[in-house]
């Protein structure tokens, strides 16, 4: 894959790539890459800000982005996207609960979550299992996704609530 930029986190590695969309540069895609994808400069200045800004989300996690997205995905993702953007930094919500607020079910929540293209941005990280800190950028098991998202819920102060679900 073509990145406009590869970033070094705390937790591992993101990728952003930029694209064209209605004759301007957005963001395509953020992705949480393998470790041993090599880090890359910012090919352009939107890249560079996507940079900056989650620079500022890993010093402080009340940072609110201001990113351009590229408008993606399904009519329900996008309920569920809007849905998990609504939820509040320090609090997480579960995959059923939020099934409920949208009138759809769990499963389908979880796959809006693995798809989407905005994770950190997006924030669905905070949306967990019934009964764990669930699944990651649609991988289930412990390992490398899963401690991005535990990493990330320790950042925003509310890992001690999904490990009592554990």
């Amino acid at each position: 894959m073509t990145w406009s930029a590869v970033m070094q986190a705390p937790f591992g590695k993101l990728g952003i790539k930029t694209g064209i969309c209605d004759d301007s540069l957005m963001i395509q895609e953020i992705f949480y890459v393998s470790q041993d994808t090599p880090l890359q400069h910012p090919t352009n200045a939107l890249a560079q800000l996507a940079i900056r800004q989650i620079e500022h989300y890993l010093v402080d996690p009340s940072f609110t982005f201001d990113l351009p997205l590229i408008p993606y995905g399904t009519n329900h993702q996008n309920r569920v996207w809007r849905e998990i953007s609504g939820i509040p930094l320090g609090q997480v919500t579960t995959y059923g609960a939020l099934a409920k607020a949208i009138k759809s079910a769990p499963r389908a929540v979880g796959q809006a979550c693995g798809s989407n293209p905005y994770p950190i941005v997006v924030p669905c990280h905070r949306v967990i299992a019934a009964t764990g800190i669930g699944g990651f950028a649609r991988h289930d098991e412990e390992g490398y996704h899963r401690s991005i998202k535990t990493w990330l819920l320790q950042h925003e102060g509310v890992i001690d609530n999904t490990k009592k679900r554990s």
